[in-house]
């Protein structure tokens, strides 16, 4: 009866890869068997390809989709000629903000592609550290949730006084140590396929480096800048990228512990070289194959994977507001006209600037643009407009640097309380109100106020990013511009 399902099983394999190769191009086929050629000279050969097991990191973006479709071609042609086939491991990380429309794109993706119910593909999931199989209805554990949103407060807060600001940095350390971990689990994997530009994979790496700085973690100048040396700097970070911050108490650990191994023989393969169509080429395979359902304005302006445009406008608008004396719909229109700049450089329809400027350049709908993208950062990162201002001035760092600077363009009244908030965070008693106002205002107990009050400076690190800046279609910034906050396949919209 095995036998007989086995068989049946092959058959439908079979003919969904039939179907996948007829949205291949010509030159995508010739790619596809190079992909194979490359996996197993990597694996060893042919007598060895059965031993073999490749890791994709799946985010939900088109261009993630797009490499998994790949492989999975690779995957089953050499399934079909020969005795055995590479086992695959795809994975994908449970962050705030991630929405509900990327977790149906990977689960669309994943049926399609038959990968459920295949015993040579794991299909996972990782939530508060903890590696479970691919679920994309279970929403984020509420552990998950609120250890995110201090690991975002707790990097985001480590801004130099005088430099860019970037406030989603986090996103790198937590994509960083998911990777390095998913990496080990369960016997661990041979190679890691990524197909991202070398633009984007030096923006990542820097990215990392820089929010591994901010983390107290230090890292060695590597040679290489792209993926060929992020398992070198992974190792540098350990399993624990937010030790710094927490004394290694208070959050979970990687678990099932007993499954992960000691050591990482992971290797990285490159196949941005075999990318032969353009992005517009692959709509069909993408939309009509996989099931993808692409909000094209979100994809257009994304600047990473967890924030989503509206979020990245309103934050401008109130850097704009608060920082810098001027008004939020000077800040809105800031972003607006350098999105436009972006997608006209990238030649994209008109339709989708008009599209833009009807949500952005609307005075009409600002007021209520802000509400919205308000309510929208409180219920997916869990922050209020209050505690992204905050934020912004991360005024406890360096024994309370910039507090004095916050107090007087937020919160003059409490300039008063400046002596019992410098208490507090040197961790002496101090009135239940003042305690009760710092939670308010930043989002964090005090215990953790006190942690980045008696952190230093953060250290220079290369690759330094604005908050918010945005890419054209390669993963390029706009000349001039610092890199964007979360770049390559693993953010949203590429």
């Amino acid at each position: 009866m095995t036998l007989i399902h086995d068989q049946a099983m092959n058959y439908v394999y079979q003919q969904m890869l039939q179907r996948l190769l007829s949205f291949f191009s010509r030159a995508e086929r010739t790619a596809l068997q190079l992909l194979i050629q490359r996996l197993v000279v990597t694996a060893g050969g042919m007598e060895r390809i059965g031993e073999y097991k490749v890791l994709a990191i799946q985010s939900g973006s088109r261009d993630s989709c797009y490499t998994l479709a790949l492989l999975r071609a690779a995957q089953l042609s050499i399934a079909g000629r020969a005795p055995a086939t590479f086992q695959l491991r795809v994975a994908s990380l449970r962050m705030n903000g991630v929405s509900s429309t990327v977790q149906d794109n990977i689960h669309r993706s994943y049926s399609a592609l038959f990968l459920y119910d295949d015993p040579r593909v794991e299909v996972l999931m990782a939530d508060n550290r903890e590696v479970l199989p691919f679920r994309h209805l279970a929403p984020i554990s509420e552990a998950g949730r609120e250890t995110n949103r201090l690991n975002l407060l707790m990097v985001g807060h480590r801004q130099p006084l005088d430099g860019p600001i970037s406030l989603w940095d986090d996103g790198y350390l937590a994509i960083g140590e998911f990777v390095g971990q998913i990496a080990r689990w369960n016997s661990g994997v041979d190679a890691l396929v990524c197909s991202d530009a070398p633009r984007q994979q030096k923006q990542f790496i820097d990215g990392l480096k820089r929010a591994a700085a901010k983390a107290g973690i230090e890292t060695s100048n590597h040679s290489g800048t792209g993926f060929d040396v992020l398992f070198a700097v992974l190792d540098e970070l350990g399993s624990d990228c937010y030790r710094a911050f927490y004394d290694g108490q208070g959050q979970a650990q990687w678990r099932p512990a007993e499954q992960f191994e000691a050591c990482r023989r992971t290797t990285f393969i490159d196949i941005h070289d075999m990318l032969v169509s353009n992005r517009e080429e692959r709509w069909p395979l993408l939309t009509e194959f996989l099931g993808f359902q692409p909000d094209e304005l979100t994809a257009q302006l994304s600047d990473n994977e967890y924030v989503s445009p509206s979020i990245s406008a309103h934050v401008r608008g109130l850097q704009a507001c608060f920082m810098h004396g001027h008004s939020y719909e000077s800040g809105i229109a800031e972003y607006l006209q350098r999105a436009l700049v972006m997608m006209r450089r990238k030649h994209l329809p008109e339709r989708l600037c008009e599209q833009a400027v009807e949500v952005f350049g609307n005075p009409a709908r600002q007021s209520e643009q802000r509400a919205l993208a308000a309510a929208e950062a409180q219920k997916s990162l869990g922050l209020s407009e209050a505690q992204l201002v905050c934020l912004l001035f991360a005024p406890f760092v360096d024994n309370g640097a910039g507090l004095e600077r916050f107090l007087r363009q937020c919160h003059p009244g409490m300039l008063v309380a400046m002596p019992d908030l410098h208490r507090a965070m040197q961790g002496n008693p101090v009135p239940e109100q003042i305690v009760q106002w710092m939670v308010d205002v930043s989002g964090l107990p005090v215990s953790l106020i006190g942690k980045l009050y008696r952190m230093g400076p953060v250290p220079g690190v290369e690759g330094s990013a604005a908050d918010g800046e945005l890419e054209d279609a390669d993963g390029q910034s706009e000349a001039g511009d610092h890199d964007a906050a979360v770049a390559g396949e693993w953010s949203a919209g590429r």
